[in-house]
């Protein structure tokens, strides 16, 4: 709760005036009763007309002030607490841009996800409530106590006796509900991932007829978030009927008393009904500060989630103080010996994603510029985890990588990523225009749109109504499986990358595109590094480097003809795939 404070601070002034603002409203509001004994009391008892109309007057002004006050007071608050909560928002958007892919494996999308929405949503409803209510319940209950005081004493110890007993009720349960509320939480982030797992494989799970499956696993992640939720519901829903219970028993003898002190004539009915008036006012206040300890549960817990993510180290600082440590050893000559000649390098690179056994092992391989690799092999031997280190999406456990002749940890992330064009498995594509896909917010140019569309063979765009101005749904839902393939080739090729990764690209496309698509590629990238990463030989068949991968180890290196005559495995590939043909 602590890292977010300084979100709080620059907005002190706005908050200080919201709260003047309600601590007038308020003070309106209990002037009311207290004019009412008076007119009672004093002012009926003397049959003076006009005394009754001028402090029914002033009843009416006071009412009037206390409403436009208190509308002006919760408008401001509202403003605030968005304006607190669209900073925090900002920034917890912004760090979990920045974070490593090792530290989203860790906390999880979904819990991201959750923290980004449902977390901020209840840190926003902390706030205002404490804007709302944590300034009028407190005036509320302490001047209604002090009015009662000057009211009539004896009733007043009355209500003051109860008080202790109702702050330790509220106590005891909100240090009981504070963790509930974080276990919720957590249980649904898990609902969170089930959804997207159902929603993103939906198609697979129709054709395989398993929804009652799927139902099954729903029922049981939902069950969980309910079991947690009426848990915590359980503990803090005691607090109302509790605290109703010991103000309501406070009142019937505040009634009692009182009844008997108008009857022994030691005070007025006016200021027993004032009292009354007033003890209803604290039970509400009383009340409300339930409200708040039961929001403050929520966004407490919220905003502990939310800090998690805020306090995780900076990646791109601490890659930058990697960037400049790498730097100076090369400019100190440790590392020039060694200095790669090569566009793209990998140097005995050894990798593990849990840190429990190697994903890859020991694998170098050197490519100079235009040149092109092919990794083949089996799901899970490693090949789409090179693309990775490549990228230092991760950093490699052993080994090094170099690109340009320097070690990728010198090189900023920024002018590292600039160039690449890649296209990975599963990639999406936004709702928008095709041209607006294809550019992706790079400055592309229609003339390099249509270059780019060209060489992957989308000539599909020019028979779409607008052509680039096609909207496309959600993920390209109103594209085929090939379509959207090409189309995100087209996007990664556009700006003419240095180092072109294409990873199982040619999934969707048929063998005669795919065969079209790499010849263009080969007549219109020459100066370009081109790694392709597939399980059919064809399409890697013309690289220039080929590694067969097996368990995150190179069984077999080389060109296409050396692999089928040193490499059983790839020759099987080929043979099972082509037909023989090179029998």
């Amino acid at each position: 709760m602590k890292k977010l404070l300084p979100y709080i601070f620059p907005f002190r002034f706005k908050i200080t005036l919201q709260m003047i603002v309600k601590f007038a409203g308020t003070i309106f509001d209990l002037f009311i009763p207290w004019i009412l004994s008076y007119i009672i009391d004093d002012v009926v008892p003397e049959k003076n007309k006009a005394g009754i109309y001028l402090w029914g007057f002033v009843m009416i002004l006071c009412a009037v002030g206390a409403v436009i006050l208190n509308i002006s007071a919760n408008r401001m608050a509202a403003r605030i607490s968005g304006d607190i909560t669209k900073e925090i928002r900002h920034d917890l958007f912004s760090r979990t841009m920045r974070l490593s892919c090792l530290k989203i494996d860790e906390i999880t999308e979904p819990s991201l996800i959750s923290r980004l929405t449902s977390d901020t949503y209840y840190f926003y409803q902390m706030i205002l409530r404490i804007q709302r209510l944590g300034i009028r319940a407190p005036i509320l209950l302490v001047g209604g106590c002090i009015v009662t005081l000057m009211l009539e004493v004896k009733l007043a110890a009355v209500l003051i006796a109860l008080l202790p007993i109702l702050f330790l009720i509220v106590f005891y349960i909100s240090k009981k509900g504070i963790p509930l509320y974080s276990k919720v939480q957590r249980a649904a982030d898990k609902l969170v991932r089930r959804v997207r797992e159902f929603m993103s494989g939906i198609r697979v799970i129709l054709a395989l007829s398993k929804r009652d499956y799927e139902k099954m696993r729903f029922s049981k992640a939902n069950k969980r978030v309910v079991e947690a939720e009426q848990k915590a519901g359980y503990v803090m829903s005691a607090t109302k009927p509790i605290m109703s219970f010991a103000l309501n028993l406070g009142l019937a003898l505040v009634i009692l008393v009182g009844a008997f002190l108008v009857n022994k004539g030691e005070t007025q009915p006016g200021k027993i009904i004032a009292f009354m008036t007033y003890f209803t006012i604290i039970l509400n206040a009383t009340l409300s500060i339930t409200k708040i300890f039961v929001m403050v549960s929520k966004g407490t817990a919220s905003a502990d989630r939310i800090a998690k993510v805020l306090e995780i180290e900076d990646e791109h600082e601490y890659i930058n103080e990697q960037e400049e440590e790498a730097e100076r050893e090369e400019g100190e000559g440790e590392g020039e010996a060694e200095a790669s000649n090569a566009h793209i390098e990998f140097r005995n690179v050894s990798f593990s994603y849990l840190g429990v056994s190697d994903n890859i092992r020991n694998i170098s391989f050197k490519l100079a510029k235009g040149q092109s690799l092919g990794l083949i092999g089996a799901t899970g031997s490693g090949k789409s985890t090179i693309l990775l280190l490549l990228l230092r999406f991760y950093d490699s456990d052993k080994g090094e990588i170099f690109v340009d002749g320097r070690n990728i940890k010198s090189i900023p992330r920024e002018e590292l990523y600039k160039k690449f064009g890649t296209v990975f498995q599963n990639d999406i594509l936004f709702k928008g225009s095709i041209g607006e896909s294809i550019d992706f917010g790079r400055g592309v140019q229609l003339e390099e749109m249509n270059c780019a569309a060209k060489t992957a063979r989308a000539d599909f765009i020019y028979e779409k109504e607008g052509q680039f101005d096609y909207q496309l749904e959600i993920r390209g839902g109103n594209l085929s499986g090939g379509q959207k393939q090409r189309l995100l080739i087209a996007r990664a090729m556009a700006k003419k990358p240095e180092i072109l990764l294409l990873d199982d690209v040619s999934s969707a496309l048929d063998y005669r595109t795919d065969a079209a698509l790499r010849k263009s590629i080969e007549k219109d990238l020459v100066a370009t590094t081109k790694i392709i990463v597939s399980q059919r030989a064809s399409s890697v068949m013309k690289s220039d480097l080929i590694l067969v991968l097996d368990k995150g180890t190179v069984i077999g290196k080389g060109s296409h003809d050396e692999l089928l005559k040193n490499c059983p495995e790839y020759r099987e590939i080929y043979d099972v795939q082509m037909g023989g043909a090179a029998v």
